[in-house]
């Protein structure tokens, strides 16, 4: 069985998208909500940690307010999957290996794919997206969010993801239908101040960092990378809406 851990901030979108999504499902499930409407915690980490910490099935899946499983059977499905896979660390919907995105989730309003290519099956990749990820809860609770490299709300999952590859743990997006609200577009001061932390973190394991809101080199200068970030999103974007 897994384990739904959220924070949330608005209940309304919280009950419209992920709640609503979790009552169609055809299979129990424990749902761990941390309420931080009042701005209880000031990052993701310390909020997930705490909520993990609750967890007491097989599984574990951190997922966002706004989004939605497509169908009733997903958590019943992503279970078997993941049974089958070898040294799960991490599990996702969205991902990156190189710098091609791999997923099968759509986002914004109107709905558009993340992903270029449509996924069959489980693929192997460096990182996945905070928006959902499913933790072995053995795996979880030797290994929990890292709260003093990741201090806001932004790239928690990709620093997990990294530490765990180089302890030979794999990290997966699996090719489950989802949907998220948000399209994953914010980048306030607190994503560059983690980002910097995480190359100088990793630079010794990583030549890049793929993540799916930048692919970040761990020695070139990244004001120079962030001015091509951006403009690699936007004609990404474009690819994927003529695709």
């Amino acid at each position: 069985m897994i384990s739904v851990v959220c924070v949330y901030n608005n209940r309304q979108i919280l009950n419209n998208c992920l709640i609503k999504s979790l009552e169609n499902q055809n299979c129990d499930y424990e749902l761990i909500l941390v309420d931080n409407t009042q701005n209880k915690f000031n990052s993701a980490a310390k909020a997930l940690n705490q909520g993990g910490s609750q967890a007491q099935e097989d599984y574990i899946m951190f997922v966002h307010q706004d989004m939605e499983l497509n169908s009733p059977t997903w958590l019943s499905d992503v279970e078997e999957m993941l049974k089958s896979m070898e040294k799960v660390g991490v599990a996702g919907v969205a991902g990156r290996k190189g710098r091609t995105p791999r997923s099968n989730m759509k986002h914004g309003k109107p709905p558009r794919s993340v992903g270029i290519f449509p996924q069959e099956g489980p693929i192997e990749v460096q990182t996945v997206d905070e928006c959902l990820a499913i933790i072995p809860r053995c795996v979880f609770q030797e290994n929990h969010f890292n709260e003093e490299t990741c201090q806001g709300w932004h790239l928690y999952l990709a620093d997990y993801c990294l530490s765990l590859k180089t302890n030979g743990y794999n990290v997966y997006v699996v090719p489950q239908s989802s949907y998220h609200l948000s399209i994953g577009d914010s980048f306030s001061d607190d994503y560059y101040q983690t980002l910097r932390k995480i190359i100088k973190k990793q630079k010794n394991n990583y030549e890049w960092i793929y993540t799916t809101t930048g692919n970040w080199h761990t020695t070139y200068p990244l004001l120079i990378q962030i001015v091509y970030n951006k403009l690699y999103r936007t004609v990404e974007r474009i690819i994927i809406k003529l695709s």
